[in-house]
């Protein structure tokens, strides 16, 4: 099949290289002439495990091209997929305002004979607010009385892991208005579907809000677990034990229950806010989702009162090293993470900080803040007064604990994502903080 991809940003590269890689024809049209032009030479322009050595083997089989020129992209699409993004704007809402310029260059492209194809499906796969593609369908009919159908098809690919979960989903949601979007993407899909991960039809509207409503729901799991590990943080209860006894019930299950600093990235918060946006439109107000937002704001900055509180509101003179500025590991991706927030907060109360991440050290100086990036995990601990761990990496879960301590100035640690064991760190003579869990220096402290 000739299938076009609009926008080349995390979606758009995984869903263009990965149907490239079954056999289908690819153009991916980008409006950023450096990006195509890079992308063309096989420099793949987001970290995304993977994905780099997918879009070479498919380049080099001349199934996965890139361009500028919108009358080439549109030229032989069958399938039009919409992936441009849809981030949150000052006021909290959905910005469609590239999904819709979009929508006008498809229409003006079908009305022109740009696109040769007779009776295209658009396919809006940005995540957009229930009834976007709707909106979508009518730009497009403003512009020509060609025939052409619009489909909804979210995406459900987790940064880090998004080529495995585009080849083998848990499902495969599509919303479509007509028969010919079934017929199209039935066959476009038949690789990646079985009954165990079944492509499921529905209308469109349905379709758009089984994506809100997933997310959403992933996001209440990371909120709710917080919540509950700072009650047991103070009643003196471990939430590791905690956690396993909740998630032994097959009910609850044991998925995205992790105490930390809360959810970041793209997704969870955007998607949270848009349902809150869908809520207020409606007058049926969205009462648990905003608990879920705002827990989640709050969760990163509780944590952040420990430091505070063991340091001291004025922290002038010290110098703090972080581990981690991802908002998860696997990935560059900066957008809501922790760490920005418990950086600002160090540097509002005069702390000097230095910072390492494997990966994201580039998208994170876009950020601009005051801080010292270092190169190697165990230079950062030099001269530090503290460490605080913000991503769990793979490295940093069995590190060298006597070079930690030599590096250190002082040996106290503060875990955003529960990595280590509290009673080893105590053994060790670390002073060690982490979520849901009373530090053993005041848990004997109260005791006394």
């Amino acid at each position: 099949m000739n299938l076009t991809i609009v926008g080349s940003g995390y979606v758009g590269l995984v869903t263009g290289t990965c149907f490239a890689n079954t056999g289908n024809q690819v153009t991916c049209l980008d409006i950023n002439p450096d990006r195509v032009a890079m992308m063309r030479r096989g420099e793949c322009p987001i970290f995304e495990p993977g994905l780099a050595e997918l879009m070479t083997r498919n380049i080099e089989a001349d199934r996965l091209h890139f361009t500028g020129d919108r009358d080439e992209a549109y030229g032989n699409g069958e399938l039009i997929f919409i992936c441009v993004g849809t981030p949150t704007g000052a006021d909290g809402r959905s910005d469609l305002s590239a999904v819709m310029a979009v929508a006008r260059d498809i229409g003006e492209a079908i009305e022109s004979g740009a696109c040769k194809v007779k009776d295209p499906v658009i396919v809006v796969k940005s995540t957009v607010p229930v009834g976007t593609t709707a909106k979508v369908r009518d730009v497009i009919a403003g512009l020509t009385k060609k025939p052409f159908s619009v489909a909804d098809n979210p995406e459900f690919l987790k940064e880090g892991d998004a080529i495995k979960d585009f080849q083998v989903p848990d499902r495969v949601v599509c919303g479509v208005e007509r028969e010919r979007g079934r017929v199209l993407l039935s066959k476009l899909y038949e690789p990646f579907v079985s009954p165990a991960n079944p492509l499921m039809f529905m209308d469109i509207e349905s379709s758009e809000m089984v994506k809100y409503a997933s997310n959403a729901m992933l996001a209440c799991k990371i909120s709710f677990v917080n919540e509950i590990a700072r009650l047991a943080e103070h009643y003196g209860a471990d939430i590791a034990r905690v956690r396993e006894g909740m998630c032994a019930d097959k009910r609850i299950g044991d998925k995205f229950l992790f105490p930390g600093l809360g959810y970041g990235g793209s997704c969870f918060p955007k998607d949270t806010l848009a349902v809150i946006e869908m809520g207020q439109d409606s007058g049926i107000p969205c009462l648990l989702n905003e608990a879920v937002h705002d827990v989640n704001q709050a969760q990163r900055h509780w944590f952040f009162a420990r430091i505070a509180k063991h340091f001291g509101d004025d922290m002038n003179g010290k110098t703090i090293a972080i581990w981690g500025l991802a908002f998860k590991p696997r990935t560059d991706d900066v957008r809501e993470a922790p760490a920005k927030t418990i950086i600002e907060e160090l540097l509002n109360r005069g702390a000097s900080v230095q910072a390492f991440d494997p990966i994201a050290r580039h998208t994170f100086t876009e950020y601009g803040l005051d801080i010292k990036y270092i190169d190697d995990m165990y230079d950062c601990l030099s001269d530090a007064d503290a460490l605080i761990l913000c991503t769990e990496w793979d490295e940093f879960r069995s590190p060298d604990f006597n070079r930690i301590k030599s590096c250190l100035n002082e040996p106290v640690i503060f875990d955003g994502r529960n990595v280590w064991h509290d009673d080893k760190m105590a053994d060790q003579g670390f002073t060690y903080y982490s979520i849901g869990r009373r530090p053993q220096h005041e848990a004997v402290e109260s005791n006394s």
